[in-house]
């Protein structure tokens, strides 16, 4: 579905899209630190807010922002969709020949636009935002990112930056492939790198957050771990071919020396302890392949089923005929 501006004239350029989950506390300041960076650079802007389905009272900030803003613009999902959706549907609705991507938090500073449209005028494609730090996360989280990251470069045939999130700018080209990619499961920093256009980075000193709690813990960190590697290897698939084929040759072997022990040595082999330890191991890696195989067919499924990615239930943005 796809959504302009009523008050649009000429063209847009630069757009800016923000996920929006709990963040009422932070919204004025965001806005403002956002106008201040964003129209040094041009007064064609716009400013996207997909509010993703808010238990608080971001809506109601983000309409207050929007009638004191007129290029300020909300999307209200029906429910909670998920970040990498609410992403999606800012880029859809999007009209800017560049395009910013920010979480809401304040964690990545809006400041770093200027450093980031600098970098996109010597010809870049993308420009993202790479972390030297990480302020205010556990050492838990900072060594599994990077454990992930590392690991999903290494089972991938694709290039993508390591300790970057989704803060990055992108082109209007960028932006028109994207939403090329009709995958439910979206990762969209993977996306991006698999289009393999002129990319480089800026660094900076990512801050922590200054009210709320992070709106992803540790089981929808994992289910973004999940999609990434899902998205964009085949070698979960390969490595359950490789365990199937390596315990039916050991077993192989095992029956060959059981029978050669029986016939020829005369020796029966018992134990009920190895017996019991080698079943629990083979069911342990079959439960282990059919999760892998499960994975891949559920993200099959929901594709098939091709639902809408997002319900939009309000928005003060018009839509196309």
């Amino acid at each position: 579905m796809k959504y302009s501006k009523e008050n649009t004239n000429g063209s847009m350029d630069i757009s800016v899209v923000i996920p929006i989950f709990n963040e009422e506390q932070i919204l004025p300041e965001l806005h403002d630190r956002l106008v201040k960076t964003v129209s040094r650079i041009t007064p064609h802007y716009e400013l996207i807010f997909v509010n993703d389905g808010s238990k608080d009272n971001s809506l109601l900030v983000l309409q207050q922002l929007s009638e004191l803003n007129e290029n300020a613009y909300y999307i209200n999902f029906s429910r909670n969709f998920g970040h990498q959706i609410a992403v999606t549907a800012g880029l859809d609705a999007c009209n800017g020949n560049v395009v910013v991507i920010i979480d809401g938090d304040l964690q990545d500073p809006p400041e770093l636009i200027l450093e980031l449209y600098t970098k996109y005028q010597e010809g870049y494609d993308v420009v993202y935002a790479k972390r030297i730090s990480r302020k205010g996360e556990s050492f838990f989280k900072k060594i599994t990112a990077k454990a992930f990251y590392r690991t999903l470069n290494h089972i991938t045939n694709i290039d993508i930056p390591l300790d970057t999130g989704d803060f990055r700018l992108i082109n209007r080209k960028v932006v028109d492939y994207l939403r090329k990619m009709p995958e439910q499961n979206k990762f969209l920093r993977g996306q991006i790198a698999w289009l393999g256009f002129k990319q480089t980075q800026v660094t900076f000193n990512r801050d922590e957050r200054k009210y709320g709690k992070t709106g992803y813990p540790l089981s929808k960190m994992f289910r973004f771990a999940m999609d990434g590697i899902t998205s964009f290897s085949d070698k979960p698939l390969r490595l359950v071919t490789t365990l199937g084929m390596t315990i039916s040759f050991v077993s192989f072997l095992i029956i060959l020396y059981a029978v050669y022990s029986y016939f020829i040595l005369h020796r029966t082999i018992t134990g009920w302890t190895s017996l019991i330890i080698s079943s629990m191991f083979i069911g342990g890696i079959q439960l282990l392949t059919t999760g892998i195989i499960g994975e891949y067919i559920s993200r099959i499924n929901k594709n098939v089923l091709d639902r809408p990615l997002y319900i939009i239930e309000d928005t003060n943005l018009r839509k196309n005929a």
